[in-house]
């Protein structure tokens, strides 16, 4: 029989797979990007670390990568069911609102880059067809590592899909370019190629969109109608293949046929459970992926050449932040927007490496040059989640001086306000509702991300942490409306309820409660209402289920009441409270459920 332990690729598929279920938890728990763990993967167990020991060491090939060839497929799989998921999150309605982006601000970064970059290099005495060639390669990012970091509906999300979208569809163009620059290639044969493919190419995307709006519906419905998973999947994997196919025999990327199928499969009823069913190939697939990004990285080199390899990454991922920031800045986007885009699309693509091998080829650029550059893609490619860390935290900081968000002064702080402390979905719906009804109200929260997210969507709002000593006298809650505490923190929210009732006696203070444990504890310590959460959505829920079960809307408020005021007895005899909690419309509740009772129509 045959020992499966023989097979070098069966030894790299269970390595890969074993990698997977030790770095996406492990890296979890800690609460770091699985990206830089299985880049760190590759890097230790491929054929440049521990790899390259496993012909002293035979136990080692059974936890080490060899053949970098060998997974490449895989890789290249994970980046089209990348665009393909990224397709289902968009329809052709956004992408067409999109296109002054793609063609403006995409073509545009992707050139003005690929020239300053190629204008550096040429300086520095590479020739003029290979700059350009290096310029192209380093202008480009990555779709890959970028739009899982950044989604496709943030305002930053938006741009980085603009020009990825741009870049991916330029890849073909740019390796034709690069062949008909080639010194042993005929330039006019090459231009006419590059025309052949993308007349074909064209003529292949209609045909794919016409077929897939009248074939994809009745496709999908005979396989939901089976009720078989399996079937469901199959179909899925087989559109995707299928288009994929189908551009990659005209010339064109394979990526570009995952995306088509994606946006066909979004514009169906079908898309959210395609979506589900194919993420966790998605999420294996890139794995693989960035472990073969990891896997370009020879740790000897870097030692022999880390003062160039550094100085070459810093240069590239300025120079393209720069342009990318600037140019969204100009097309009107918001300066902490364009900053953290900016910084987000800095670092060069896996598609860069393409287009190495390709101007390699052309004889463009010296086998060395590009090994050079490949590992400085390699290394832009692993520093990628930390650049999106550095452009986000940087972004927020240029919002709260640009909008003075920080800002607690008098001046802002007007007597008569409700005051709102914490703005998470229960303090945003309260302040909806104080809106509604012309109330005047001001926010403070701690997150600051929260914070600069309501001051662009106009809500008076100050960034502030109650906790700290002084915060709270700033506040100026003796003049002060209401105070409505929201937060998700028990004992905190108890600590402030006892020090403001120390200062302001009168303060009616509204607070969220966790629990009735909860509501006792902030009715002792001078809390005017506390409301428990859970039970009043138990109650939303009792009302909803009474009414669509035929019960007169009368009755069924009535009794709403009711029960509302035996949970506040029983808070009352939990927590030993001298008096019961009332709020200052109990009497009118009182009256009213005296009314609905005689009359339950009303």
């Amino acid at each position: 029989m045959h020992n499966p332990l023989g097979n070098p690729a069966f030894i790299d598929a269970i390595v890969i797979l074993g990698a997977a279920g030790i770095v996406i938890p492990a890296f979890a728990r800690f609460r770091i990007t699985p990206i830089i763990g299985f880049i760190l993967v590759g890097v230790l167990l491929g054929p440049s670390a521990l790899g390259s020991l496993s012909g002293q060491y035979d136990w080692l090939r059974f936890v080490t990568i060899n053949d970098r060839e060998a997974i490449a497929p895989f890789a290249e799989f994970g980046i089209i069911m990348l665009l393909f998921s990224i397709g289902l999150e968009l329809s052709f309605k956004r992408l067409w609102s999109m296109r002054q982006l793609v063609f403006g601000v995409g073509a545009a970064e992707l050139i003005i880059s690929a020239l300053i970059i190629g204008f550096v290099l040429y300086m520095l005495g590479q020739s003029s067809a290979g700059a350009l060639g290096l310029g192209l390669a380093l202008a480009l990012s990555s779709t890959a590592l970028v739009l899982p970091m950044s989604g496709t509906k943030s305002p930053v999300g938006r741009a980085a899909l603009a020009m990825l979208l741009f870049e991916d569809v330029a890849i073909v163009p740019i390796i034709f370019l690069l062949g008909a620059l080639a010194p042993t290639y005929a330039s006019g044969s090459s231009w006419e190629e590059l025309v052949n493919t993308l007349v074909l190419g064209a003529a292949v995307i209609i045909g794919l969109l016409v077929l897939g709006r009248l074939l994809l519906p009745r496709i999908f419905a005979q396989a939901a109608r089976t009720k078989s998973p399996e079937l469901f999947l199959a179909v899925s994997l087989l559109v995707i293949i299928l288009a994929s196919l189908a551009t990659a025999a005209t010339g064109l990327s394979p990526i570009v046929g995952a995306l088509l199928a994606g946006l066909l499969i979004a514009e169906t009823e079908y898309h959210g459970e395609v979506e589900v069913i194919t993420q966790p190939f998605k999420g294996l697939a890139l794995g693989v992926f960035l472990i073969t990004v990891g896997m370009q990285i020879d740790l000897r080199v870097i030692l022999e050449n880390w003062a160039s390899l550094m100085i070459a990454v810093v240069g590239v991922v300025v120079i393209k932040a720069v342009v990318t920031g600037g140019l969204l800045r100009f097309a009107g986007a918001g300066a902490g927007t364009a900053t953290e885009a900016g910084v987000l699309m800095a670092s060069p693509s896996e598609t860069t490496l393409i287009v190495l091998a390709a101007a390699t080829q052309a004889q463009l650029i010296q086998p060395q040059t590009a090994a050079f550059w490949q590992i400085v893609t390699a290394i832009g490619l692993t520093i990628t989640p930390l650049l999106a860390r550095f452009g986000h935290d940087m972004a927020r900081r240029i919002e709260l001086r640009g909008e003075n968000i920080a800002a607690t002064d008098d001046k802002v702080i007007d007597a008569g306000k409700t005051i709102i402390i914490g703005f998470g979905r229960v303090g945003r719906l309260v302040a909806d509702m104080l809106e509604a009804h012309d109330q005047d109200y001001l926010a403070i929260e701690t997150n600051i991300d929260v914070v600069a997210e309501a001051k662009r969507d106009g809500y008076p709002m100050i960034f502030g942490n109650v906790a700290r000593n002084g915060m709270l006298d700033r506040l100026r809650l003796g003049h002060a409306k209401t105070l409505v505490l929201t937060m998700d923190e028990p004992v905190l929210s108890v600590q402030i309820v006892k020090r403001v009732r120390a200062w302001v006696p009168d303060l009616p203070i509204i607070v969220r409660a966790r629990d009735t444990e909860h509501a006792a504890e902030l009715y002792k310590a001078g809390a005017t209402n506390a409301v428990p959460e859970a039970l009043e959505g138990s109650l939303q829920l009792s009302e909803a289920i009474l009414v669509e079960n035929g019960v007169a809307m009368g009755p069924v408020i009535a009794s709403i009441h009711e029960k509302r005021d035996e949970i506040r007895r029983k808070i009352q005899k939990d927590g030993d409270l001298e008096n019961e909690p009332k709020l200052k419309s109990s009497e009118m509740d009182s009256s009213r459920i005296a009314t609905e009772k005689l009359n339950p129509q009303v």
